[in-house]
């Protein structure tokens, strides 16, 4: 008998083996709500089974119970049955019924669960499993692997202050851990390369999370949030911290291979220093990333390499669109300008990856030296809601059109986004400037051969800790079946000689960091 299972507490439910309908149901996110004289009906296949052979079914519920009356093919398995008020309001509830062998059809089956008429109360229903009584886990396990696979997971935050009322919009929180064992977290600590920390606890149902939340400047903060979204790894990464290793494990100074960690975890913050976690298998981990891993505390060396090609988001409080001198002209190499209204301006940009400028250039515009600014801040936030500033000049003057000025930054910090914050020009009504570059400074490649990217233990349920370490996997990374690698390989180079070398020109920097990029490749594939 294949297992069945219905599985509500996602949104779309989870299936397999079943067709699902209902009536007088209302759709959460994390269950159905049925009311008075509301049923949920799942049809099933039976194949291939003897006729004496008993099944088990498993009907979840959310808190305490409404009465509710659970059928098979018509008979009735429980009548006015309830979970008494012993749980919380969001614990999941099992109800264990036994379904005779008689009761089930080789073939098609309906189970049907009801919430009797004049019902005052909500039944909401989590999940329905049927499986073999001789295995009864069988539809429980491949419920819980069918979302292990749903395993990048985007909450919604929020944040209050202690004693207050109102919760804040927080940046969204994605995760995705998965050390080989197909267990979503339990629980998850963090800190971020700028001394941030958090920790939360997820909801059984993953809907949701609390726990409390630090900032670098140390300012406590309740922490909660809500799913937004689900995806299948690789979905939902794109564009994000995701780091993959391939892990040993130590125990009496012997290291053994233990598979690979992706590890992902992004609160709009601060790259991450540290994190641990639980999942729902009981293994603890804890991990440190190696300084090499966070771009804002690796060495830098004397030579900068101009990164304003990778902004790939500019906004300004103002421009004058019709005459063309928009924001983006301050990115181009070009004679063109930015223009707009007020004796001061914000210019925000956002950068492909998180880096550390250490060095910015100004260029003055083609006219009325009055509209160049005078007084500015140049700042960095990770999430581009707070920001620190990095550097800040007054009293500034350009002495002549197109003229470029370079400003070094004391203390570079890698960052996401950057905004000069112009507030004051030489008198002016409107402010002006031709362009705006930013400079990193080069940092070194890495750890030495043989060295761990992290580092830290775990522990299985039940047993004692072991050393845990970790090498980066290089990439770029495919998980695509073996069958299909050759001829992707091949579509890949040709996409990337296509699309990198071709831009060449941009300078002999440029190029050397796009042949070492194609070696790696090569190296890879």
């Amino acid at each position: 008998m294949q297992p069945v299972f219905a599985d509500f507490s996602t949104n779309p439910a989870q299936l397999s083996n079943a067709v699902v309908t209902h009536h007088r149901c209302g759709i959460a996110s994390s269950h159905l709500a049925l009311g008075a004289g509301g049923h949920v009906k799942v049809d099933f296949t039976v194949d291939g089974r003897e006729e004496n052979d008993e099944a088990v079914v498993t009907v979840t519920v959310l808190g305490t119970s409404a009465p509710m009356d659970v059928l098979l093919n018509g008979k009735t398995l429980a009548e006015q049955l309830a979970i008494p008020a012993d749980g919380a309001y969001n614990d999941p509830q099992d109800m264990v019924l036994s379904a005779p062998g008689e009761l089930l059809a080789t073939g098609a089956n309906v189970l049907e669960v009801r919430s009797p008429e004049g019902s005052d109360a909500l039944l909401r229903l989590r999940a329905v499993t049927v499986a073999p009584a001789h295995e009864k886990d069988q539809a429980e396990r491949a419920m819980a692997a069918r979302a292990a696979n749903r395993s990048v997971i985007t909450f919604s935050a929020e944040v209050r202050a202690p004693g207050a009322t109102a919760w804040q919009p927080a940046p969204r929180l994605l995760v995705h851990i998965d050390m080989g064992e197909r267990a979503m977290p339990a629980h998850l600590a963090w800190r971020g390369a700028d001394g941030s920390e958090a920790a939360i606890g997820l909801r059984a149902d993953l809907t949701g999370f609390l726990g409390h939340r630090t900032t670098a400047d140390g300012a406590v903060t309740e922490y909660r949030g809500s799913l937004a979204n689900r995806w299948t790894y690789p979905e939902g990464t794109t564009g994000a911290r995701l780091h993959r290793f391939s892990t040993e494990e130590g125990q009496d100074r012997t290291w053994s291979p233990s598979g690979e960690l992706r590890l992902l975890l992004d609160d709009g913050g601060a790259p991450l220093e540290r994190v641990s976690w639980t999942n729902r298998r009981g293994t603890t981990a804890s991990v440190v990333l190696s300084s090499a891993d966070r771009p804002d505390v690796r060495k830098p060396t004397s030579e900068l390499r101009d990164i304003t090609r990778t902004v790939v988001g500019i906004e300004a409080s103002d421009e004058f669109d019709a005459a063309g001198e928009v924001a983006e002209n301050l990115l181009s190499k070009s004679r063109s300008k930015w223009l707009g209204d007020g004796d001061s301006a914000v210019l925000d940009f956002t950068l492909e990856n998180p880096a550390a400028v250490a060095v910015y250039r100004l260029t003055s515009a083609n006219d009325a030296p009055e509209r160049d600014p005078e007084e500015w801040e140049l700042q960095g936030s990770h999430d581009g809601g707070h920001w620190t500033t990095v550097d800040s000049r007054t009293r500034e003057h350009f002495r002549q059109r197109y003229e470029t000025k370079e400003y070094s930054v004391v203390s570079p910090a890698s960052y996401a986004h950057y905004r000069l914050n112009i507030t004051d020009n030489h008198g002016s009504e409107q402010t002006q400037l031709s362009r705006v570059q930013f400079l990193a400074a080069e940092s070194t490649a890495g750890p030495a051969h043989g060295a761990a990217d992290f580092t830290g233990y775990r522990t299985s349920a039940g047993g004692d800790p072991v050393g845990y370490r970790g090498t980066t996997v290089p990439g770029p990374w495919s998980d695509t079946p073996s069958g299909q690698e050759g001829q992707e390989t091949g579509q890949a180079l040709q996409q990337l000689l296509a699309g990198d070398l071709g831009e060449t020109a941009r300078g002999l920097d440029e190029a050397a960091r796009l042949i070492g990029k194609l070696a790696a490749y090569l190296q890879n594939s």
